[in-house]
């Protein structure tokens, strides 16, 4: 019974330091910033990617300020869904009314008619007001602070390492990272991948503290589909991921893989935060991206084409 007692001292500990870390969070998000906990200059994660063919897709960097609370993957037909704001490339009409036949009938601010929407929630400079302070999405769910434009968006599909490709269906719905991830424990489906300019390679959850260089944040999407459906209950069991070796997971079936890097410069010493669910605190693990491809399946047989060629 000696031997016991340690392991309930410990026990007992361990739940301490969870209450008192999070009583030291939500005080750090009393100006709408998380704590300094969250922010960090080493970037602990080293991926590399696979060398695969890939086209990139130039659709701006949102210079019309394409902005809504809306959620037209997870959250259709339900305005101010989200919760907080998302930035929008692409399809200038996506909002949460948006239909496969609204998308096609739209413009967009891509090259090469691509009509798809690429969306993710906005970065803000938390020591300021914003222009949405008492707006839903804004300051009504916690989220404050004034939005940064990105400096660079870049939209790009990679071939698979293995295989040929197929191509995406049209109004295919994608969802990458996890907007519940503080919540949940930082479960499988967290995937926020922020990083440096003068650091390919290397990744962290957290807010990176990059000096000079630009801050990035990645979006890496599923490319395994099941060959028949458009999107699911959970809006990810219909794509998946690869495995290990970048086959796809039997009864799927590869795809173009989806990465899309946003790039943002900083002021010196200020503090930014991403929008999140209120609940989840403006965790930096919580970062994810949406994205329904409505390209015309002709320019998507071209890029698809253009994969497998270059194989």
């Amino acid at each position: 019974m000696a031997r016991n007692k340690p392991a309930t001292v410990a026990v007992a500990v361990v739940a301490v330091l969870v209450v008192v870390g999070s009583a030291v969070l939500l005080r750090g998000t009393s100006n709408g910033a998380p704590s300094a906990e969250h922010y960090v200059s080493e970037l602990d994660q080293v991926i590399t990617e696979p060398k695969t063919p890939n086209v990139v897709i130039r659709c701006g960097v949102n210079e019309e300020r394409h902005l809504n609370a809306d959620n037209p993957v997870v959250s259709p037909g339900i305005p101010f869904g989200a919760h907080h704001t998302h930035e929008y490339v692409g399809n200038r009409s996506a909002d949460a009314m948006s239909t496969d036949e609204s998308l096609a009938a739209a413009t967009t601010t891509c090259e090469n008619d691509d009509l798809s929407t690429y969306y993710w929630p906005v970065l803000r400079l938390t020591d300021g007001a914003g222009h949405d302070a008492h707006a839903d999405g804004g300051g009504l769910h916690g989220n404050t602070g004034e939005v940064l434009a990105p400096k660079s968006v870049e939209i790009r599909y990679d071939g698979s390492p293995t295989s040929d490709v197929l191509p995406m269906p049209r109004f295919l719905r994608l969802i990458t990272g996890d907007p519940a991830a503080f919540t949940n424990d930082y479960g499988p489906n967290t995937r926020a991948r922020w990083g440096c300019s003068d650091r390919p390679g290397r990744y962290t959850t957290k807010y990176p503290l990059c000096g000079s260089a630009t801050t990035l944040r990645t979006y890496d999407f599923g490319s395994c589909w099941d060959g028949n459906n458009k999107d699911s209950a959970s809006h990810r069991t219909h794509v998946v991921f690869p495995l290990a070796g970048g086959n796809c997971p039997a009864k799927t079936f590869p795809i173009p893989r989806l990465h899309v890097t946003v790039g943002y410069d900083i002021p010196a010493g200020r503090p930014f935060a991403i929008d999140s669910f209120k609940e989840e605190l403006r965790d930096p693990a919580t970062d994810h991206g949406m994205a329904i491809n409505a390209m015309p399946e002709a320019r998507m047989a071209e890029l698809v084409g253009y994969l497998n060629r270059s194989r």
